[in-house]
């Protein structure tokens, strides 16, 4: 089994973040010198943290990504269909970023660039799928999830952070039926080398954008994306008044899909 870390972010989120990491190897594990690194924020809207990635978090694992030797930090993502993921960049305040690192960040919106067609081996819901073709020309990926349930998913972290590199006109589809099964085989074609999740705050109810919100104040790292959800839900379950009370994280449909495909 994947090892998991959770750390309490006391002063320091910087640090919070190494430490986490450092539980399970440290980012010279993860990162080489060289490297090109992708980051996978949530930016599916410009709702404030946790509805979307707060700056301060994305700030701090762009300069662990650089100390830890990277050559390239690229951050990208694609909004919700109905927003403008350049327009949520620029209300978020991401491209700022460009102005604060040397070597600079490079900041992609999805939309804004080319699509890779792939077929998705053991598609039973979602046969093919496409995504952004930066995918093939970075080293890492490291996705970074936020905590939260979701209206219609029940759920959202690791694996379904991934919908994001679905170009949006597709993600009509996805919504069409089977939404939690598909979202686990659109997983089998995003490979991550890291989950970060920020998981200070959460949503228990309702979700992605809204709901009733607690405080963990946790940082969680893991190579899984199985293993890191199930402890997500645990968390959100150990809040009263929940959203999914009484549900074995197990059951929830992306995550028995995922474990079905042989997603780690």
């Amino acid at each position: 089994m994947a090892l998991i870390s959770k750390v309490i972010v006391q002063d320091n989120l910087k640090e919070a973040i190494a430490k986490a990491v450092s539980q399970i190897g440290g980012f010279g594990q993860f990162i080489k010198s060289g490297d090109k690194v992708l980051l996978k924020p949530n930016f599916n809207t410009a709702d404030a943290y946790p509805a979307s990635s707060d700056p301060v978090f994305l700030r701090a694992v762009v300069e662990l990504v650089y100390q830890a030797g990277a050559s390239q930090v690229i951050i990208g993502d694609a909004s919700t269909m109905s927003v403008k993921t350049r327009q949520v960049m620029e209300k978020l305040g991401i491209f700022d970023l460009e102005k604060s690192f040397s070597p600079v960040p490079k900041i992609l919106v999805f939309e804004e660039g080319k699509w890779v067609k792939k077929k998705i081996p053991q598609g039973k819901y979602l046969k093919s799928v496409s995504v952004p073709e930066i995918l093939d020309q970075v080293d890492k990926l490291i996705l970074l999830p936020c905590l939260k349930t979701h209206f219609l998913a029940q759920y959202t972290g690791s694996i379904k952070i991934v919908v994001g590199f679905m170009k949006p006109i597709e993600r009509l589809r996805m919504h069409a039926g089977h939404l939690k099964e598909k979202v686990a085989e659109l997983a089998l074609v995003i490979a991550p080398d890291l989950i970060l999740m920020d998981a200070r705050k959460c949503f228990i109810t309702k979700g992605p954008t809204d709901g009733a919100l607690a405080q963990p104040n946790l940082i969680l790292a893991s190579e899984s994306r199985i293993n890191i959800d199930i402890e997500g839900i645990k968390i959100i379950q150990s809040f009263e008044g929940n959203s999914l009370a009484g549900i074995q994280p197990e059951d929830i449909g992306q995550i028995k899909r995922a474990r079905e495909i042989g997603i780690k």
